[in-house]
């Protein structure tokens, strides 16, 4: 029952801290200001995070793996990797809005904090973004839709930075709100580079 109660509370402070963070960021955010949002005393919440860095690194890998999480489940239903990457640059548009994705603003907005709550394991945008390509880079090259001759891992990585800066970085020749225009230019543009032979560049 007192381990039931503790996951509860446990519970209750990172929902709190959620919150905080959305309203405030994490560097303006206190201990005694998550306690309050939780209904808890300073001393119950210190029985369950030692400071708030763990506290708002609980927080933040929560809303990391709620994000991925909701991501594998819009491209898993696609049947070709251009329609994946297409969808990718919307959720990524709309990552940096979403009272959901908060997470990202974070990761924007105070990278040193972030990167201290969360270690440097889960810090880095491109790493994790080519992380998270990587299942569906290896799918496309089993169905054929990448060259065998590509590393998987560096793929992986391209895609992450390509779709990176189709998200944040304004152009004039793609609307990038515009699924069906973005499909266009990845067929256009990336996809032709991933069936190419490398080798015969």
């Amino acid at each position: 029952m007192v381990e039931t109660q503790a996951v509860t509370v446990g519970d209750r402070l990172i929902d709190a801290a959620q919150k905080m963070l959305a309203r405030k960021g994490i560097r303006s955010t206190t201990m005694i200001e998550i306690a309050e949002e939780a209904g808890v005393s300073r001393a119950w919440l210190y029985r369950h995070f030692p400071d708030k860095t763990a506290l708002l690194g609980a927080a933040i890998v929560r809303l990391n793996d709620a994000l991925w999480t909701g991501s594998r489940a819009e491209l898993d239903v696609l049947g070709t990797f251009g329609e994946q990457l297409a969808a990718g640059v919307r959720i990524g548009r709309g990552a940096y809005d979403a009272p959901g994705a908060l997470i990202m603003r974070l990761r924007r907005d105070e990278p040193d904090e972030f990167a201290l709550c969360t270690g440097a394991g889960v810090s880095g945008l491109v790493p994790d973004l080519a992380d998270f390509w990587l299942p569906y880079v290896e799918a496309a090259l089993a169905r054929g839709e990448i060259h065998p001759g590509h590393d998987r891992t560096e793929v992986a990585e391209w895609v992450a930075r390509v779709l990176i800066s189709l998200g944040t970085v304004p152009g004039e020749t793609v609307d990038v709100d515009d699924n069906a225009a973005v499909l266009r230019y990845l067929r256009r543009y990336l996809l032709p580079g991933l069936t190419a032979d490398p080798i015969a560049g």
